[in-house]
């Protein structure tokens, strides 16, 4: 991982809020795309610039892919603490920590 793709990725809005997106539940790409006004190519790009900076992975599940944030990741993890301090960032977090309590809430109720 060189540090210059890292800041360059990180240099992005709409990739900063992906990785807020992702702080607490995986996503597909899918329903990262209902949260953003731009075309599945332009996220597939995005989420590529992710994933080739170390910042998310991705994993295959049945017919879908979800995105995660690559947790042995220095750098993610540290965006993951300060989005918490971010005007923007920080509703994105809780909408994901939201998420993830009701799949949570769901698995638990099977």
């Amino acid at each position: 991982m060189k540090a210059d793709a890292v800041f360059a990725a990180l240099a992005s809005t709409p990739r900063r809020q992906i990785l807020a997106y992702l702080s607490e539940t995986s996503l597909t790409a899918g329903e990262i795309a209902e949260r953003f006004a731009m075309s599945k190519p332009s996220l597939s790009k995005h989420l590529q610039i992710l994933e080739n900076a170390g910042l998310v992975s991705r994993e295959k599940r049945g017919q879908f892919v979800h995105y995660q944030l690559a947790n042995d990741n220095m750098l993610a993890t540290l965006h993951n603490f300060l989005v918490d301090f971010c005007p923007v960032g920080g509703p994105i977090k809780k909408e994901s920590a939201a998420l993830a309590r009701t799949r949570a809430q769901t698995k638990s109720g099977s």
